[in-house]
């Protein structure tokens, strides 16, 4: 998300984000506002993200995004020491998807991400960027930290799967 201070009227989302130069650079998503109005903090959508939504839905009719089914979490001074990592850079492993791609590709709760297809991953939105850009079916090469070590994993992605209804 671009975080922007121009004002995001209810009603006014999907509304277009310039710069300076009149150049399309985002569309106006949200809001984050004490009062509910419009003055707070607001939010578009990069226009990099609406052009492959688009794209994909013009090309599949659908949007489809990578999964690996991993539970990432922020690592924090207190949680690198406590769980005695080397890094805390990269994004900690918290949990697994049984026997989803990065299970059967070997990844291991308390690995350490650092990069995804050759692409730095410092934080969980950077992670889960990566990981939602990658075509299902693709292989993608994953590089995590486990005992200080460092381990390259081929995973093969998933499509994302659907919430289950209730």
């Amino acid at each position: 998300m671009i975080q922007t201070d121009a004002a995001i009227n209810p009603g006014n989302s999907g509304g277009a984000l310039v710069d300076s130069a009149g150049n399309l650079i985002g569309i106006n998503s949200t809001i984050f506002s004490q009062s509910g109005g419009s003055m707070g903090i607001g939010f578009a959508i990069p226009v990099s993200l609406a052009q492959s939504v688009l794209g994909q839905i013009i090309k599949e009719g659908v949007v489809t995004r990578g999964w690996l089914g991993v539970e990432p979490q922020t690592i924090t001074r207190e949680a690198a020491q406590a769980l005695a990592l080397v890094r805390t850079d990269g994004v900690l492993i918290r949990a697994l998807q049984r026997d989803g791609p990065a299970d059967r590709a070997g990844i291991q709760v308390r690995d350490v991400v650092v990069e995804i297809g050759g692409k730095p991953t410092p934080d969980v939105p950077q992670l889960l960027a990566r990981i939602a850009e990658l075509p299902p079916g693709s292989n993608a090469r994953v590089k995590v930290f486990r005992d200080g070590k460092p381990l390259d994993m081929d995973v093969v992605v998933a499509k994302r799967p659907r919430p289950a209804t209730q």
